[in-house]
């Protein structure tokens, strides 16, 4: 038997899933054998792994709010590029304001991988989370919101948010032999991704990279697509899938603490909920 946990993605919204991941701590679940995130899924996943309960909290009700984080500053600074700092966010933070556990990371016996979206191919692939670099590319890439973010290049390959190909990756986790999943949602369940507005601008800047913007063309349609097929396995019993019952307008780029906190807590409690299942799902 393997366990498996997936993250989907969603930039702040992706607090939801760190109070769930929260919850799971204090209640002393053992970690899984594999986890799998897309985008800040993975990127904020990991304080998980390094059993840092509450810094994910801590992290954007202090920085969510400061330019040095998100701003347009960033994005216009053609040393970054990015309407994240990204110097500040996947270096200054994680060894300076708010160290992460490199330690305790690199002892998690599991697998733990993010998933990017190759410009070349348009497709999704799946790379293991370096333990201790900084920066992490691997979360970067993960991370690198089209138009928001410089393309990542990493071992010669240019690399997007993992989004575009592949925003929860729960197939990802059955492939590597998965058989007890479980999956964090930041989109309430009768959510449906609507066309993006944004594809005329994808073109124009992504013109050199045709077979991603087929990607993006069928995004919408392939996520509502992800999602129906992953509810129709949790109907069978053979996925338990967690989503918050309200997203309280939270964007991606939310700065307000006070509903960031509030979405945090949404996660907190459901995983407090949902402890016992996990608990029987994973461990029985």
């Amino acid at each position: 038997m393997k366990t498996g946990l997936v993250l989907e993605g969603g930039a702040l919204r992706t607090i939801f899933s760190c109070g769930v991941c929260d919850a799971f701590l204090e209640a002393g679940l053992p970690l899984p054998d594999y986890t799998v995130g897309t985008s800040a899924g993975i990127a904020y996943g990991v304080s998980y792994l390094s059993r840092q309960c509450r810094r994910n909290l801590k992290l954007v009700t202090t920085y969510a709010g400061d330019p040095r984080y998100m701003s347009m500053r960033n994005l216009l600074n053609p040393k970054n590029r990015s309407y994240f700092g990204l110097k500040f966010t996947y270096e200054t933070i994680p060894t300076q304001l708010l160290p992460f556990d490199y330690d305790t990371f690199e002892a998690y016996p599991g697998t733990v991988e993010a998933t990017v979206t190759n410009l070349a191919t348009g497709q999704a692939e799946y790379l293991e989370v370096p333990r201790r670099e900084v920066p992490n590319l691997v979360l970067e890439a993960s991370c690198a919101i089209p138009m928001m973010f410089p393309i990542i290049e990493i071992n010669g390959q240019s690399y997007l948010d993992g989004g575009c190909a592949d925003a929860i990756p729960w197939q990802r986790a059955f492939d590597v032999g998965c058989d007890r999943v479980v999956v964090v949602l930041t989109r309430e369940r009768g959510y449906r991704k609507d066309a993006d507005a944004s594809l005329s601008l994808l073109e124009k800047t992504y013109r050199k990279y045709p077979a991603f913007l087929e990607t993006m063309h069928q995004r919408t349609e392939r996520y509502n697509a992800s999602r129906d097929a992953l509810f129709a396995l949790e109907a069978e019993g053979k996925v338990l899938v967690i989503a918050p019952e309200d997203t309280y307008g939270c964007s991606r780029t939310e700065k307000d603490p006070e509903i960031l906190r509030a979405l945090w807590q949404a996660g907190y409690f459901a995983g407090r909920r949902c402890a016992g299942q996990v608990q029987d799902l994973w461990f029985a």
